[in-house]
């Protein structure tokens, strides 16, 4: 929160006042070099969001800060140095300290940059009013561009002219669709929008990295729903994932996670949006540079598996949990409640995406080393009859009569089955 004071904004804040940070004020302090904290901590801060991590600029060069730090018993660690980043680590937590900068050269993919000591220069270069907010050691706001009266208003604007900072840097696209859905409660600035619009073949030339973790921070947002749909609408969402898309499962989504209290599940947002069979999580992870355990998180969670479906008996529905596992399965029914045309409050779908609150898969009572025990020689027979009577376990709803697990068990170790 702020206050007024005879000085203008004062942020309070208890991360401000954190003997980690203070330290590093001390550092430039005894150096006689001035260093503010900018960009989303405050942003959040002023907003009551969490805040996760505090960066500082300065007019320092970066030699000059890693030997202030070096003098202050700091560690300092060239972390982006050709950028003029360097990390500062006091009592244990980073702080990425950057040199004020402005443009010399874009292409759309790729700044370079010379060191300013200008902070107007500093804040121009930067993407939305709202990320070009600095804070000096006493709290005391700096707001060059106007990004606080863009905070309360929820509007997300691009610094000075929207097609000019997206020449820049394409991937600012995304990041206007971001921060639209994280900090504009799904509004998009016109501007802004028409800007994105014209400019989005420029989509093409980024790397698959940088587009995928632009697009899965957006599906984390809390309206996510929104702009996606006007993405699409637009012709941009094409552009960034392949295959047949689905804007309005993921609004059913969304609109179920929060009916459950559920924070955005990013796999199930992609899963809903993307997926409509399996050779579509093959072209998603492609991508995306899905990684292997999110490609088959993907897949779980795109599952057509019956016993998601209330509709089938609760029976199906823990043979489901069984087969899936419990975080798989909680994925699994949402996606499948968002594909089908029940309502977000429909409570039969309702009792089916709690069913792991209530219901936790049991552990399959034999082991390989049980089927040894009978006289079974190891080899493939082993595998086949742990899967005989596991197929026999789940139909038979899991009992837990012991003698009758042995029947079982032991009449499939000797094909004897009665």
């Amino acid at each position: 929160m702020t206050q007024l004071t005879a000085t203008g904004p004062r942020l309070i804040a208890g991360w401000l006042d954190a003997k980690p940070l203070r330290n590093v004020f001390a550092a430039f302090d005894a150096a006689q070099a001035e260093v503010r904290v900018v960009g989303g901590a405050i942003r959040n801060t002023l907003i009551d969001r969490p805040v996760i991590d505090v960066d500082l600029a300065t007019p320092a060069v970066p030699e000059a800060v890693i030997e202030l730090a070096r003098r202050a018993g700091l560690g300092a660690h060239p972390t982006g140095i050709e950028h003029g980043t360097v990390t500062l680590v006091s009592e244990g937590v980073g702080f990425e300290v950057t040199t004020l900068r402005r443009d010399i050269e874009t292409d759309g993919r790729h700044a370079t940059v010379a060191f300013t000591q200008s902070w107007d220069e500093d804040a121009q270069r930067r993407d939305f009013t709202i990320n070009a907010l600095y804070c000096g050691p006493d709290g005391t706001i700096y707001d060059p561009m106007g990004g606080i009266a863009d905070l309360r208003r929820r509007r997300v604007r691009f610094i000075g002219d929207g097609e000019a900072r997206i020449r820049e840097d394409y991937l600012r696209i995304l990041r206007f669709f971001r921060f639209s859905a994280e900090y504009g409660k799904g509004h998009l600035d016109a501007d802004g929008l028409a800007a994105a619009i014209k400019l989005k073949q420029g989509l093409s030339k980024l790397a698959a990295e940088r587009v995928r973790s632009e697009f899965l921070k957006l599906l984390a947002a809390p309206y996510a729903a929104e702009v996606v749909r006007t993405m699409h609408e637009s012709g941009i969402l094409a552009l960034v994932l392949p295959g047949t898309l689905h804007p309005e499962r993921l609004a059913r989504l969304q609109a179920i996670e929060a009916g459950l209290g559920q924070p955005p599940d990013v796999i199930c947002g992609l899963a809903a949006l993307a997926v409509s069979g399996p050779g579509d999580v093959d072209g998603l992870a492609r991508r995306l540079r899905l990684s292997n355990n999110e490609a088959s998180a993907l897949r779980s969670a795109a599952s057509v598996d019956p016993g998601l479906d209330p509709a089938q008996p609760e029976a199906a529905a823990c043979a489901a949990l069984y087969r899936l596992g419990t975080e798989a399965f909680r994925r699994a029914v949402v996606v499948a409640w968002a594909r089908s045309n029940a309502s977000a409050t429909e409570a039969a779908w309702r009792k089916r995406a709690l069913l792991a609150d209530r219901w936790s898969p049991p552990k399959l009572p034999f082991s390989g080393s049980d089927v040894l025990a009978l006289g079974i020689p190891a080899g493939p027979a082993v595998g086949e009859i742990l899967r005989a009577f596991e197929a026999w376990w789940i139909a038979a709803a899991f009992p837990t009569d012991r003698a009758l697990q042995l029947e079982k068990f032991e009449a499939f170790a000797t094909n004897e089955v009665h």
